[in-house]
């Protein structure tokens, strides 16, 4: 497959993964793990979880188990925002900053696109005879011009931090040591995009305080971050796939 095709693969698989996170997000999963598999997981992030609760605490929030990763309760959107930003790191260290770059513009036209086209149909009247599934089919599709404008300003802010901030400790690290810059670009980017959804998209000073906004948004951070930390090896074995034999690209400087 040639670099070309490599390039258009990977857009089309960041293009579904945000099409997907907006559309599938709406469902939470909710279900224990074995406690053998959580362990680990709740040891390495117990500090994070200690931060956090001092957080929640001051804010007069209920705090975080120490048992976090024993009960998943998150978004089925989240399983495909951490493999946007793999992708997007894959394709600044292969191609750099301007094509990662047309991969958010793109990412963005989808995502106007996908809306309009949602609230259309969503409005249509339906054929009588399937009248009885309409309330079904909007309570699934129809979302508010207030969550669909914090979607596309999350995405669009997050993903450029990411280009940035790669870019930056790729200069900084002289193009070296990809898992470095590929979690720390992640991980500032991952909150970034978190908490801008949620206070854009549920902030309100009388039903939906900035504390409570907060308690949402950690939990979340918490699997994203999870996430970054797990897809490092993917994003060596993306940058050797879809290098090829192509010579690395240098940092570019702003």
């Amino acid at each position: 497959m040639s670099t070309e095709r490599k390039r258009q693969f990977l857009l089309g698989i960041f293009v579904m993964s945000l099409i997907l996170a907006n559309v599938l997000g709406a469902k939470i999963t909710d279900f224990d793990i074995p406690g053998w598999l959580a362990m680990p997981f709740n040891v390495i992030f117990a500090p994070i979880i200690w931060i956090f609760n001092q957080i929640l605490a001051v804010t007069g929030n209920d705090l975080l188990s120490y048992k976090f990763f024993n009960m998943i309760h998150v978004s089925v959107g989240i399983l495909t925002v951490p493999l946007m930003f793999l992708i997007t790191d894959i394709v600044e260290e292969v191609w750099g900053r301007e094509t990662t770059k047309d991969f958010v513009f793109i990412g963005v036209l989808s995502m106007m696109a996908m809306i309009f086209i949602t609230f259309v149909s969503v409005h249509l009247p339906p054929a009588e005879r399937f009248m009885e599934m309409n309330e079904a089919y909007k309570s699934i599709f129809s979302t508010s011009m207030r969550m669909a404008a914090a979607s596309i300003l999350a995405f669009y802010l997050a993903q450029m931090h990411d280009i940035w901030a790669f870019n930056f400790w790729k200069i900084k690290t002289k193009g070296k040591y990809l898992w470095l810059r590929n979690n720390l670009s992640t991980i500032v980017s991952q909150l970034l995009d978190s908490s801008i959804f949620m206070f854009v998209a549920f902030y309100n000073p009388e039903t939906f305080p900035a504390t409570l906004v907060i308690k949402l948004i950690l939990p979340y951070y918490i699997f994203k971050v999870l996430f970054a930390l797990l897809d490092t090896p993917f994003a060596y074995l993306g940058v050797w796939w879809a290098r090829g034999h192509r010579e690395p690209i240098k940092a570019e400087k702003d």
